[in-house]
């Protein structure tokens, strides 16, 4: 697993979603993220997918004006979110909320690659304290 923490942008593919928002103005890359892990239904879902879908759920809790840890990882995502200062919608929350959940259960690679790991309960922690942030 290239994962170096816990937090939404511990890993490559996170850090690389990020700077795709560069070169956009509204939430629709952050919307059609979140829904590609909902489409999955209880299908397997693989480890991008949710890595990505994290960070996007970290845009709508930063939106929201509930930051979580800002590092050199996150600069992307944090400028971003000033420049834009959008307004996530409630629907758009409570998809994230979802997606959360549906990582956090099996069938899920994330899950699956983070339980074999000694930080797993450290990753469930930062995945539900981001859920928090988020305040569907």
């Amino acid at each position: 697993m290239g994962a170096w923490d816990t937090d939404a942008f511990g890993n490559d593919t996170a850090c690389d979603w990020a700077y795709s928002l560069e070169d956009t103005g509204d939430l629709a890359l952050v919307e059609s993220t979140i829904d590609k892990v909902l489409a999955t239904g209880s299908d397997y879902l693989e480890a991008p997918e949710a890595e990505e879908a994290l960070a996007a759920a970290e845009v709508i809790a930063r939106l929201k004006g509930n930051w979580g840890i800002r590092t050199v990882y996150t600069e992307p995502v944090d400028s971003w979110v000033e420049r834009t200062q959008l307004k996530p919608s409630s629907d758009l929350a409570r998809k994230a909320h979802a997606a959360i959940d549906r990582i956090l259960n099996s069938p899920s690679e994330l899950l699956e690659l983070w339980e074999d790991s000694e930080e797993a309960d450290a990753w469930k922690q930062s995945v539900s304290e981001l859920k928090s942030r988020i305040k569907a």
